[in-house]
């Protein structure tokens, strides 16, 4: 049996830190729709805005994490096709960085959590390998993003504990009955069918 202490603090620190997060996402929302603000102060409150809904992703990121450690993790499976969730990762990351191709299928899995460890899994890619651009082809069931160099390959498996939303989406995918490797500079996401 898993020791759920730390688990179970982590999600009372992420259930703690939502409520003021949300407040200061709200706001920033509010200021920068209805609200005429002279320059630069209108692109501080732009960045208030992006930077509590980057934190807001962190904490859904720690709370699955925590929910996944602890062994409370209960997904709620849909169907997903696997060249969407590719696309909407270029789509997040930007088309002229991730280039898409292949032919997807229809699997069963928990769409929201899995649509954002796919795009973190490229993104940890492309950050830490340096790179310009990826190559991502959908197979089927399986997610190929090439290329993998060998200084980013222990962080995009969640070995290497440098990228948050790559350990979560290995942990994520493993949970779900699924696979992440790398061979041949290729990280393979593999979904359950």
């Amino acid at each position: 049996m898993p020791d759920t202490s730390f688990a179970r603090l982590v999600s009372l620190a992420v259930h703690d830190v939502r409520t003021p997060l949300a407040t200061v996402h709200g706001f920033a929302r509010t200021l920068t729709r209805q609200v005429e603000l002279p320059s630069p102060g209108d692109r501080y409150v732009e960045m208030i805005e992006a930077a509590s809904q980057q934190m807001g992703e962190l904490l859904e990121e720690l709370s699955l994490a925590a929910r996944i450690e602890a062994g409370r993790y209960e997904p709620a499976l849909r169907d997903a096709d696997t060249l969407e969730l590719a696309r909407a990762a270029a789509e997040r990351l930007g088309a002229d960085r991730v280039r898409v191709s292949g032919e997807g299928t229809i699997v069963q899995t928990d769409l929201e959590a899995v649509d954002r460890g796919v795009s973190a899994l490229v993104q940890a890619t492309l950050r830490h390998g340096g790179l310009e651009e990826v190559e991502v082809t959908v197979r089927g069931n399986e997610i190929d993003v090439t290329p993998v160099t060998k200084a980013s390959s222990e962080v995009v498996l969640g070995q290497d504990l440098r990228d948050l939303g790559a350990a979560v989406a290995v942990r994520l995918v493993e949970t779900l009955g699924g696979s992440v490797a790398v061979s041949s500079r290729t990280l393979t996401v593999r979904l359950p069918d």
